[in-house]
């Protein structure tokens, strides 16, 4: 009876031990990462790199410590609704978005999930957050918005050609950051003695006939907003304005290093490594509602000198001092 009691116990305890083992072995559960944008991914890649980078430096490789799920509207934003969705249905940890219409686009798929935006524009005025100190819901991140960024870029446009009366701006009314922009220029319009040109387009059949539509108002100058068609087919536009020989602002340095003349604005790279930081405190447990969104701090002006000169335009030595990357 003895021995049938000490082999009981010792067979209890090998269970015990081999149950423990088979815990023990069985493989963490990888993170998994929803990326929700309006530009194609191809335009967007530097900044998607330094997000990896971001990454890396918190000690997550992708497909191995974490995995991402990409998906891009391809510069069609009535896309992202059944994107949105399919990153909820793969029951995603974070999802990370680009620009206003995704993360509207994520806040109405999912209620639950975290959201992680970067280049959000006003999203106080968009309700995708109740305050910017305690966002309140399932969103937080990076916003670009800055008030008198449009203004400022306008400012430096006329700077680099000072006999520019009338400029164009290439804008998407259907996306409530370029809404917010163009209002903040049309204030600074008048202040600097310009009249611009606001020029829709939604779509990627709406470039030529806005192409069109310049040269016919015979515009002297180009801002380009930031949305999903001016990112996804931003070579077009960069060839139209060269050919037309038109000073063109474009709102970020991936632009100008295309062969656009002038950049100004935040600078994205250093806003997508800082998402990182976002989505690993989520994983972490911090809760959304409990991060502030962020407001750009380093601003860049980024200016092609190789273009300068081949639409005829010679940048004053003063705006050159000021760049903080000339491209020659």
């Amino acid at each position: 009876m003895k021995n049938a009691a000490v082999l009981t116990i010792l067979v209890a305890v090998a269970v015990l031990a081999a149950g423990v083992k088979a815990v023990a072995q069985q493989p963490k559960k990888v993170p998994l990462i929803g990326f929700l944008c309006g530009p194609s991914l191809a335009s967007i890649t530097p900044l998607a790199d330094a997000f990896r980078q971001g990454l890396r430096e918190l000690g997550y490789v992708e497909g191995q410590s974490l995995a991402i799920e990409w998906r891009s509207a391809e510069g069609v934003n009535e896309r992202l609704p059944n994107l949105a969705a399919e990153l909820v249905k793969l029951k995603v940890d974070v999802i990370l978005t680009r620009g206003t219409p995704a993360t509207q686009a994520a806040k109405k798929a999912t209620q639950t999930i975290p959201i992680v935006m970067t280049g959000g524009s006003d999203p106080l005025g968009t309700g995708l957050v109740t305050s910017l100190a305690r966002p309140g819901g399932n969103v937080t991140g990076l916003t670009d918005v800055y008030s008198d960024l449009g203004g400022k870029q306008l400012e430096l446009l006329k700077e680099a050609s000072s006999k520019v009366s009338r400029v164009a701006v290439l804008w998407d009314p259907a996306n409530p950051g370029n809404t917010t922009w163009l209002r903040g220029m049309k204030v600074a319009a008048g202040a600097l003695s310009l009249t611009l040109q606001p020029v829709e387009v939604q779509g990627p059949n709406d470039l030529q006939p806005a192409f069109s539509t310049i040269k016919r108002e015979r515009a002297r100058a180009l801002s380009v907003l930031s949305n999903a068609v001016t990112t996804t087919y931003r070579t077009r536009i960069v060839d139209f304005a060269a050919k037309s020989r038109l000073p063109t602002m474009y709102p970020d340095r991936e632009a100008v290093e295309t062969g656009g003349l002038m950049s100004y604005g935040p600078n994205l790279s250093d806003m997508w490594r800082r998402a990182a930081t976002y989505v690993d405190k989520i994983l972490k447990g911090t809760k959304p509602a409990d991060l502030p969104v962020e407001q750009p701090t380093k601003f860049e002006l980024v200016i092609n000198l190789k273009t300068a000169k081949q639409i005829g335009l010679t940048i004053p030595p003063e705006l050159l001092a000021r760049a903080n990357r000339l491209i020659k």
